[in-house]
């Protein structure tokens, strides 16, 4: 029997790719990474078991589809399968419209299929062009670039697109959250370690350095990076070299930095909780990322695509937004930025009883989401201190369905998940 590969390989085409993350004689990223070394650009959609995900969101970087966790819901599958191929229609229908038709694209969101096969949305305001023409000049370059905005303004896409646009884009992106490194915990994250260097260091570790080897490392809330590490992180650009703890051979590494913030950096550094020295070589070339209410003619091809994100979400078919809702969505000042209106377009399909999202769907836009979720939490779960209350109480009020409970909840889909198994709670 032909393996994957050779069956790929040959000159029939295949419209989409199901794999198991493991294989009998390798694995999903192994297939993953000869597809993306063969620019074969298929579809693929990675199936995983439970404890899996961080693999799978790997898998997602190197350029899946989509992926979902076993066992198989069949509905859920054929509307992945189904997004799979709208997305590819789409990148094709993009890429041979002629310019001249605008009047189309004033109706639709301008979509394009990414090297990660994930549909993006790309808006037309005048700031939003802006933002897309330095990302296109500073993308072929090695300079590394600093992107500021306001949370939830979609900054790690931004930097996502430098790096598909890039020299490297087939090379690693590997994504860091600052934040959540700790002083004695980042040199070991960023730089690796060798076993029995600690007590904790049970097996060697590479580090997001070297896994990010020949890519992108992108560092998001930068300001957030322990002022300790900083140092080391200075030392490391400016050589090009790490060294892992608990070795003393330093180690050649190639990476672009890119960085995201949402802090006033020059204002750290006057309070001295930021070196201004790594700050300048940080900060080559800076990208803005506008705020959702300072971009207002894009609220309507946002919205539109988290509504047909939510249909295949939530299995769920609501073709329209109202046009007294949109002015709605158009009025409010959107603090949480696309975030938020990913967060409230679900909510909206989800109460939508028939194929229109109105005014009577729309959370009061008068007060932040969070808030709207914590009075929301508060009326469902009288205990809200009880947690697996909390979660039995949402499955029974959706009927076991879990995309649905989640939103009840304020969580992530995986987080529901991880929270069933946790509490081994009996569906």
């Amino acid at each position: 029997m032909l393996s994957a590969q050779e069956k790929l390989s040959e000159s029939e085409t295949f419209d989409i790719v199901l794999s198991d993350l493991r294989l009998p004689d390798g694995d999903g990223i192994m297939l993953l990474s000869w597809l993306k070394k063969e620019k074969i650009l298929i579809p693929v959609i990675i199936m995983t078991g439970y404890g899996e995900i961080q693999t799978a969101v790997s898998a997602i970087k190197l350029g899946a589809f989509d992926f979902l966790e076993k066992p198989i819901n069949p509905s859920l599958l054929t509307q992945k399968i189904k997004s799979a191929f709208e997305s590819v229609r789409d990148s094709k229908n993009t890429a041979t419209k002629s310019t001249a038709d605008t009047k189309s694209t004033d109706t639709q969101a301008i979509k394009r299929f990414s090297e990660t096969g994930v549909k993006i949305v790309v808006g037309r305001s005048t700031l939003s062009k802006q933002m897309y023409s330095y990302i296109d000049l500073v993308a072929p370059t090695q300079m590394s670039v600093m992107i500021v905005g306001e949370s939830g303004t979609g900054k790690e896409h931004v930097a996502r697109m430098i790096h598909e646009r890039s020299t490297r884009a087939n090379a690693p992106f590997v994504a860091v959250d600052c934040g959540s490194l700790s002083t004695e915990l980042a040199p070991s994250e960023l730089f690796g370690h060798k076993k029995g260097s600690f007590t904790s260091a049970i097996e060697d570790k590479t580090g997001f350095f070297r896994d990010a080897n020949g890519g992108t490392l992108f560092l998001d809330e930068v300001g957030n990076l322990p002022y300790g590490v900083q140092m080391q992180m200075l030392r490391s650009l400016q050589e090009k070299r790490i060294r892992s703890i608990g070795t003393s051979l330093d180690i050649d590494v190639d990476v672009r930095i890119i960085t995201a913030t949402n802090e006033n950096l020059e204002l750290a550094i006057s309070e001295g909780k930021f070196r201004e020295d790594l700050y300048h070589r940080l900060n080559e070339f800076m990208i803005r990322v506008p705020s959702l209410r300072e971009c207002v003619e894009d609220i309507k091809l946002y919205a539109e695509h988290f509504r047909e994100e939510a249909n295949i979400e939530l299995d769920k078919n609501v073709r329209y937004i109202s046009d007294d809702a949109m002015e709605m969505l158009e009025r409010y000042d959107w603090p949480g930025n696309l975030r938020e209106l990913r967060n409230v377009i679900r909510r909206s399909v989800l109460f939508s009883s028939n194929d229109e999202i109105t005014l009577e769907n729309l959370p009061i836009l008068t007060q932040s989401v969070q808030e709207i979720d914590n009075n929301i939490d508060i009326a469902l779960f009288p205990k809200p201190e009880n947690e697996k209350e909390k979660i039995i109480t949402a499955l029974k009020k959706t009927n076991g369905n879990k995309s649905k409970a989640a939103i009840l909840l304020n969580i992530d889909r995986k987080t529901l998940y991880n929270k069933i198994h946790l509490y081994n709670i009996d569906l």
